[in-house]
């Protein structure tokens, strides 16, 4: 246990220092890294994945604390557009935790490799999202909240690969619609950290200190250090080539899609 949190530890500082530099969240990082740790501390294979999601969800609880309360004092945050998602995105979330839990560990792998490439495309071709031309009704928030909801249980994130874009296609400037991310990203961390921990309570072979699927461990050294980290990494984007580090970071996504697919 004492390797794990020490693993643990570094791998938040990490994955902090990425989340803040590139804007990205860490669940990106913090999965396919764990998985890898969880594999060399011999945690059962059909479970090496689906603990590194939940774990992955579990630490977002904190970081998005941080990050909405501080959106919240810039005045970024347009609440009813949260309330509008909140819900569905719970319901989806629970979802998508349920749904991962019952398919084969190669099926989530699958998943996981598709969305790391994704990730990893869209910084290396400097993608950004283009506006709309109407405004979002309130059934496509609710059909968007239940898919982004859902992927984020899935691989672990907390949807701003998903959220931001779609915001801005409703015509939603940049800013307003990173503060309306993070406002949505509490609600996925802490539906995905209950049902994962509910699905995982009575489930075979967890290894020690595990709370249902997640990783005690591993949760609390990611959570200590990443919190530190990522307002190195934010302050360093002002400095660093950002965009070049970009296309370097993406490699080293789609390594990690690769090592998912083929081990």
């Amino acid at each position: 246990m004492i390797s794990l949190f020490i693993a643990s530890l570094a791998l938040g500082l990490v994955a902090g220092l990425l989340a803040g530099l590139f804007g990205i969240g860490g669940g990106a990082v913090i999965v396919p890294v764990l998985a890898i740790v969880f594999k060399e501390q011999d945690y059962p294979p059909d479970l090496i994945l689906l603990m590194a999601v939940a774990t992955s969800l579990a630490t977002i609880v904190l970081t998005s604390i941080a990050s909405v309360t501080a959106h919240h004092r810039l005045g970024s945050v347009l609440w009813p557009k949260v309330w509008r998602l909140a819900p569905m995105i719970i319901i989806g979330t629970a979802a998508g935790a349920v749904f991962a839990k019952h398919i084969p560990a190669d099926t989530l792998r699958l998943i996981l490799a598709v969305f790391l490439a994704y990730v990893g495309l869209q910084m290396a071709l400097q993608l950004k999202p283009k506006p709309g031309k109407a405004a979002q009704p309130l059934w496509l928030d609710y059909i968007a909240a239940t898919v982004i909801g859902l992927m984020s249980a899935l691989v672990g994130i907390g949807g701003g690969s998903l959220t931001v874009p779609y915001l801005i296609h409703g015509q939603l400037p940049m800013r307003n619609a990173v503060a309306i991310s993070s406002a949505c990203g509490l609600p996925i961390a802490l539906a995905g950290t209950a049902t994962y921990a509910l699905l995982g309570w009575d489930a075979a072979h967890l290894p020690p200190w595990s709370l249902g699927y997640i990783s005690l461990p591993a949760f609390a050294g990611i959570s200590l250090t990443s919190i530190l980290t990522a307002p190195l990494g934010a302050k360093l984007a002002h400095k660093l080539p950002a965009a070049h580090l970009k296309r370097y970071f993406s490699l080293l996504l789609w390594l990690m899609a690769a090592k998912l697919v083929w081990h």
